[in-house]
């Protein structure tokens, strides 16, 4: 006799009565437990997960959500998904997110008032319980529109004023200072900055850490050593070569952001210049790629895993408020990784073709 053809109709799957039956306990109690409401007894929610977890059950949100009122959804809006801080901020958004029984919605600016726009729009649609904000940046008209909706907001940085408003505080000052003074120590005395979009108001005060940085330890800042750059890789491939091109760049070159500093690197390269043997080279976020880069990357470290952990736990807040739990304002630190890209000044100022004729007389001796 043939194999029984396995059921697949939507009246074959599991529902919450056969997990409930499964478990020995009540329906509220399944429905509490999905819900990881905290008075559940554990012995009864280990029975639940147990039984969810043999019959395969998975959870009608969108049922869930229109008897609870709420979606179980939080939103994310980032400013760009090619730069790698973003999928990484992403991926630990996620993973508290889920610990904390919510899913997520991502949506991408691009840097653009329009797609902006269009971000929030889903946001409404998908009837988000709390949306972080974390494009570095606050578009003010616009996210008006989700606080009309009642609905919870973090930012990085500065944030509106308001009872449903949170913001996460970057030390900058702490990661730039240690750089700045790392590469004092080593002997650099010339030293360069790449911002990012100065209408950022994080590319402002990284901008600021680092000046008062150097005013600290009574260095000259040459105006043409200032420079602003679009926290792309593009960005600091044409800031570095136009610092080249002035005939006297600095010996070492702190940007705001990883992607401009791999742009220098690339720059460096092309131009024949030796990293760190002919310019010191430090970059901002400490992306894992930084690690891989030739030679790898030194940059100050601003833990992704914790901008989301301190977003998640700040939504968290508004939405499932407990007794003198409230925090409006969350703090990430930064730190300096110190890897190869950093070392002595050169003994002598780079000129294009310094290198290749040093190789060439190397190479003759």
């Amino acid at each position: 006799m043939g194999r029984a053809k396995r059921n697949t109709s939507a009246s074959a799957r599991p529902d919450i009565h056969a997990v409930a039956r499964l478990a020995r306990v009540s329906i509220a109690t399944v429905s509490r437990t999905i819900n990881n409401v905290a008075t559940v007894d554990p012995r009864l929610a280990q029975r639940v997960w147990k039984a969810i977890d043999t019959l395969g059950y998975s959870p009608n949100t969108q049922a869930r959500a229109l008897v609870s009122g709420r979606s179980r959804l939080l939103g994310l809006i980032i400013s760009e998904i090619t730069n790698p801080f973003f999928p990484e901020l992403i991926q630990g958004f996620e993973d508290v997110a889920v610990q904390n029984g919510y899913e997520i919605l991502i949506s991408s600016t691009n840097y653009d008032p329009q797609r902006m726009e269009q971000c929030i729009q889903r946001m409404l649609e998908r009837k988000v319980d709390g949306v972080a904000v974390m494009t570095f940046g606050i578009e003010g008209p616009l996210l008006d529109r989700l606080a009309q909706r009642q609905i919870p907001l973090v930012f990085v940085d500065v944030a509106p004023n308001g009872p449903l408003f949170s913001t996460i505080e970057v030390d900058y000052r702490h990661g730039i200072r240690e750089a700045v003074q790392h590469l004092a120590v080593l002997g650099h005395r010339r030293i360069g900055f790449i911002s990012g979009p100065l209408h950022l108001h994080s590319a402002r005060e990284r901008q600021s850490a680092f000046l008062r940085a150097i005013g600290e330890i009574g260095l000259k800042l040459r105006p043409d050593w200032l420079q602003e750059g679009n926290h792309t890789l593009e960005g600091g491939i044409s800031v570095m070569q136009k610092l080249l091109d002035s005939g006297d760049p600095p010996t070492a070159i702190m940007t705001s952001n990883d992607m401009t500093a791999i742009g220098v690197l690339h720059a460096l390269y092309k131009a024949e210049a030796r990293v760190p043997e002919d310019f010191s080279v430090i970059g901002f976020d400490d992306v894992t790629i930084a690690q891989f880069t030739l030679p790898p990357l030194t940059s100050v470290q601003m833990s992704r895993h914790e901008l989301a952990r301190c977003a998640v736990l700040a939504l968290r807040d508004h939405l499932e408020p407990q007794p003198s739990s409230y925090v409006p304002r969350y703090k990430v630190q930064t730190k300096l990784i110190v890897r190869q890209s950093t070392g002595l000044p050169a003994a002598r100022p780079f000129r294009r073709g310094n290198s290749r004729n040093a190789r060439k007389a190397v190479a003759q001796s």
